[in-house]
C-alpha cells in the first residue's frame, strides 16, 4: 500500500479519524490538563514548577487534542497562530527582564509588589517572566508538533 492510499485510509472526507475512546477521553482531559498547567505555572514561585513545565503540560494537552481531532482542529482550538504565542512570550519575558534596569537594578532582578496584601506581594517581574516562558514553550511546541502532524 502506498502513502496516498494510507492517507486516504486514515482520513475520510477530509476529516481525521481517531479512536472514539481517545476522542471522548480528550474532551474531558483537555480542560483538566490546561487547568493543571496554570496551577504549575502559578506555583512555580514557591515550589517546583513554573513557566517551562506548565507550558510543556499545556502543549501536551493540545497535542493530545490534535491526535484525536486532527491538527486543523487543534489550530482552531488555539484561536491564534503559535507564532503569536512565540512573539508574545519572548516580548513579555524580555520586558519583564528589562523593568529592573529602570530602577537601577541588574537585568532579570525580581521586583515585587509593595503592598500589605499578600497576593499583591507575590506578584512581581518573575511571574511575568514565567508567563512569557509559558507562552513561548506552547508556541514552539505547537509549531513543531502541528507542522509534523500536517506533513504526515
Amino acid at each position: 500500500m502506498n502513502q496516498t492510499e494510507e492517507k486516504k485510509k486514515r482520513r475520510k472526507g477530509g476529516r481525521h479519524i481517531a479512536s472514539l475512546n481517545l476522542t471522548v477521553g480528550v474532551r474531558y482531559l483537555l480542560p483538566l490538563l490546561i487547568f493543571l498547567s496554570f496551577d504549575i505555572l502559578i506555583q512555580g514561585h514557591h515550589e517546583p514548577g513554573g513557566g517551562f513545565v506548565g507550558g510543556i503540560v499545556a502543549a501536551s494537552a493540545i497535542a493530545l487534542y490534535a491526535l484525536s481531532c486532527g491538527p486543523h482542529n487543534a489550530r482552531k482550538l488555539m484561536r491564534v497562530s503559535p507564532r503569536i504565542f512565540i512573539a508574545g512570550g519572548l516580548t513579555l519575558a524580555l520586558v519583564s527582564g528589562c523593568i529592573p534596569l529602570f530602577v537601577g537594578a541588574p537585568f532579570l532582578t525580581g521586583i515585587w509588589g509593595g503592598s500589605d496584601i499578600p497576593v499583591i506581594q507575590s506578584i512581581g517581574t518573575p511571574l511575568f517572566f514565567d508567563i512569557g516562558v509559558y507562552l513561548l514553550v506552547i508556541g514552539v511546541m505547537m509549531t513543531f508538533l502541528l507542522t509534523l502532524m500536517e506533513d504526515v
